[in-house]
């Protein structure tokens, strides 16, 4: 079985193709990526309406070079996925309508798929894939969760942030200093010559054995901190990024490690646009090696939004068995969609 996946949840254009191979973890057969960065650097954010437009002008040509790496017919593409939320709603209508539009064409059943599910299965598409049962580290965009993984379909929420996510302090982090779009791995890339104890930070949440997160304080004391420094923020801004970047990987390392004792599962999954840090990757390594714990990652080239991770989705859950793909054609996109209420249809299914 060969899904096509269309992901379209914001600023990134992603096609790809997997094949379904029995009971083992789907094949990837090609896929292509068109980023927005540039289009929306000069408005210091993404800007929807723009983000919405261009996917209408790429996902065609993407899909199209995606059939011809794969040497695939699209009239041999068995299912369609497309992101069904969370997202931009704009943005999410475009994959949604294209998707929709191209399987009533081709008579082939869609399927709809949750964004933050596709981050959470797209280790299992690295070199080194997990196994069930695991503990993941979800860092994508608004989002910042810890998650027990037993299975496709099978999460139970552990913590989550209750007010900034870890990409919200980078990005927001970055904007205070004065740093350019996007401001997360520009803030990590200035981070890689400061000295991360220069300013003493606050890490929220870390008493009591609690696993939810809270990057709001931070951001502030950031504020605070270049208030002080005023014209000397220049000269100590490399540090000042260094303290704020190993404040929020202290917080993710230090929080993993107590779900991970806590459960008792000796494999941690790091997913999401965060899961790229390298201090994160370095300290997440250093800290599991020493406990015994392995530690598996999505290739860095699918830890941003992607099609690869939404066909990926699909074809597991269609393996097994959670969610028959249908050629109702009709469709709708779910903006805010949590996570727990996908585990609630899956059970039910």
């Amino acid at each position: 079985m060969r899904v096509l996946g269309i992901e379209s949840s914001c600023d990134e254009t992603g096609v790809a193709l997997v094949e379904t191979r029995g009971e083992q973890v789907p094949k990837l057969l090609a896929q292509a990526l068109h980023s927005q960065i540039a289009m929306h650097r000069n408005y210091g954010g993404v800007v929807p309406e723009l983000a919405s437009r261009d996917h209408i002008r790429r996902v065609l040509p993407l899909t199209e070079q995606v059939l011809q790496q794969a040497g695939c017919r699209l009239a041999a593409v068995d299912v369609i996925a497309y992101t069904k939320g969370p997202g931009l709603a704009g943005a999410l209508l475009v994959g949604a309508g294209v998707a929709c539009a191209l399987a009533a064409a081709l008579d082939k059943p869609v399927l709809g798929v949750h964004h933050l599910e596709g981050h959470l299965l797209s280790p299992f598409l690295s070199a080194d894939p997990p196994q069930f049962p695991f503990v993941a580290l979800l860092v994508s965009g608004g989002h910042t969760q810890l998650m027990r993984v037993d299975g496709v379909g099978r999460y139970a929420l552990l913590g989550e942030t209750i007010d900034d996510a870890a990409g919200e302090a980078f990005d927001k982090s970055a904007k205070l200093l004065g740093l350019p779009y996007p401001g997360g791995p520009v803030l990590a890339q200035l981070a890689e010559g400061g000295d991360p104890q220069a300013f003493a930070l606050p890490r929220p949440l870390l008493r009591g054995g609690n696993l939810d997160f809270s990057f709001a304080g931070l951001k502030t004391a950031v504020w605070t901190q270049a208030q002080r420094l005023g014209p000397q923020l220049e000269r100590h801004k490399a540090d000042l990024a260094a303290s704020t970047q190993a404040a929020i990987v202290d917080v993710l390392v230090r929080k993993s490690l107590l779900a991970l004792q806590q459960t008792g599962l000796q494999r941690l999954v790091v997913a999401g646009g965060v899961g790229a840090n390298q201090m994160l990757r370095r300290q997440l390594n250093a800290a599991c090696g020493d406990a015994g714990i392995r530690v598996h990652y999505p290739e860095l080239a699918l830890c941003t939004d992607n099609g690869a991770m939404i066909a990926l989705a699909a074809a597991m859950r269609l393996q097994a068995g959670l969610q028959p793909p249908t050629k109702d054609w009709s469709f709708d996109v779910k903006p805010r969609w949590p996570l727990e209420s996908l585990v609630a249809s899956s059970a039910e299914n």
